[in-house]
């Protein structure tokens, strides 16, 4: 994608900084550009996922066996795992962070596209907290996410609205 002062590599430094060990994703548009990134981590491993609904699950058996694991996938992505997200990581107390790919958003409120529309009140429904990653100055929010993740042990999300330089 086209650059916006971040890199993908940036991210992935963040979430190394944080003591992540999996990234569970599906490739997208907002956030697939980072699966590059991800794969040259030495201290993350990658964990693709066919559907977006399988990544809450699969994050939550890896939080299960001790494991810190942070799931990536697109805001459609996150509406298809509104049950996984409702029954599993908010029904058990999960602190699950997901790094959401904001696809439509346009930097000033205004955008036709529903995905983006609807996804903080989906977010607000479902009582997540959330932070907005809209430039390299704002890496501050992966770990605002985390931090409130583990201090409510329920998940967080940090919405992707950015375009970064994929390596």
């Amino acid at each position: 994608m086209a650059g916006n002062g971040i890199r993908a590599s940036e991210i992935v430094a963040e979430l190394e900084r944080q003591g992540v060990t999996h990234v569970v994703t599906l490739p997208d548009s907002e956030t697939g550009g980072m699966y590059n990134a991800i794969e040259a981590s030495p201290l993350v491993h990658l964990v693709p996922v066919c559907r977006e609904g399988e990544a809450i699950p699969i994050a939550a058996g890896l939080w299960a066996t001790g494991k810190k694991a942070v799931v990536i996938i697109q805001n459609s992505g996150l509406f298809e795992s509104g049950d996984a997200l409702r029954g599993l990581a908010i029904g058990v107390s999960l602190p699950i962070v997901m790094l959401i790919g904001y696809r439509g958003y346009t930097h000033h409120g205004d955008t036709p596209d529903t995905a983006a529309q609807m996804l903080e009140p989906f977010l607000h429904l479902w009582k997540v907290p959330f932070f907005l990653l809209e430039s390299g100055d704002d890496l501050d929010r992966i770990a605002l996410a985390y931090k409130t993740a583990e201090e409510t042990s329920l998940p967080a999300a940090v919405l992707v609205g950015v375009e970064y330089e994929e390596e």
